[in-house]
């Protein structure tokens, strides 16, 4: 069987048992877009017109709901609303990192209720499989997703080596919930052993750190292009948010579709150029 990067978005969805993956696949194939935005911004105002102006670009939109600081609920139905305007996944860049029964908790309940809205989740690989196994008691009857962090885009990040290793054994060992990673590279196959059964294996890869302008930033986040992460690299999903909006403060709603068609165009002319090899 081909490595799975080498096949189209189509044939993996149709492949993946994951109904997050599916959905994913479906929408990158459907829409043309391999390109994910990161909303990092902190008024409600500005998040949800960012939203609004990429949607029909995007495949995913990645949030970090924690950060607004004027957060009510009417958020998340706005979300939900431009989720299904523009046919797009959500995924929450929780990055939970506790005992299972905590992080089962704070993907159900508290003031965000993460399970109820967010299609994607992720979290750390750091406190062993119990995070797993707590996390999918809630999402799995919601048929939602997990993405473990296996590679950070940060200088000096310590998701290397045998911490790596470790969690994409621990994703081998749950793939009906767990459905890739954050990374810079494929992960099928790493840090197998020789009784793992890896001939199948189809890992969503999304990458962060994309950059069409800059090479990097004063907090030691490091940019590749859309042909390294994509092309050279198998990666699935770009993730871009400042090369888009800039400041995300009072945003020129016109500007930020030119750079969300810019990315778009990008990602999907390096996944087509993959796929001719």
């Amino acid at each position: 069987m081909s490595s799975p990067h080498l096949r189209s978005y189509e044939d993996r969805a149709q492949k993946h048992t994951n109904p997050a993956a599916r959905a994913l696949l479906n929408i990158m194939a459907k829409k043309k877009t391999n390109l994910s935005v990161s909303v990092d911004v902190t008024r409600k105002r500005d998040f949800l017109a960012i939203v609004d102006a990429v949607g029909s670009y995007v495949c995913l939109i990645k949030t970090h709901i924690d950060i607004l600081e004027d957060f009510d609920p009417s958020v998340i139905d706005e979300l939900q609303a431009l989720s299904k305007k523009h046919e797009f996944l959500i995924f929450e860049d929780r990055k939970f990192a506790d005992i299972g029964n905590t992080v089962t908790l704070q993907y159900s309940s508290g003031v965000y209720k993460i399970a109820s809205w967010a299609h994607i989740t992720n979290a750390h690989a750091v406190p062993g499989p119990s995070i797993v196994t707590g996390l999918a008691s809630v999402g799995l009857p919601l048929e939602r997703g997990l993405i473990l962090l296996a590679e950070m885009s940060s200088k000096g990040a310590l998701t290397t080596g045998a911490y790596t290793e470790d969690a994409v054994r621990m994703a081998r060992a749950r793939r009906d919930f767990v459905i890739g990673f954050i990374a810079q590279h494929r992960m099928e196959g790493f840090g197998a052993r020789e009784t793992d059964n890896v001939g199948d294996e189809d890992f969503l890869i999304l990458s962060p750190g994309v950059g069409l302008d800059a090479k990097g930033d004063a907090m030691g986040q490091q940019y590749r292009t859309p042909a390294e992460v994509v092309t050279d690299c198998g990666c699935d999903v770009i993730i871009v948010g400042r090369g888009i909006f800039g400041t995300g403060h009072d945003i020129d709603v016109g500007e930020v579709q030119r750079q969300a068609q810019r990315y778009k165009a990008a990602g999907w002319e390096a996944y087509e150029r993959r796929l001719s090899r």
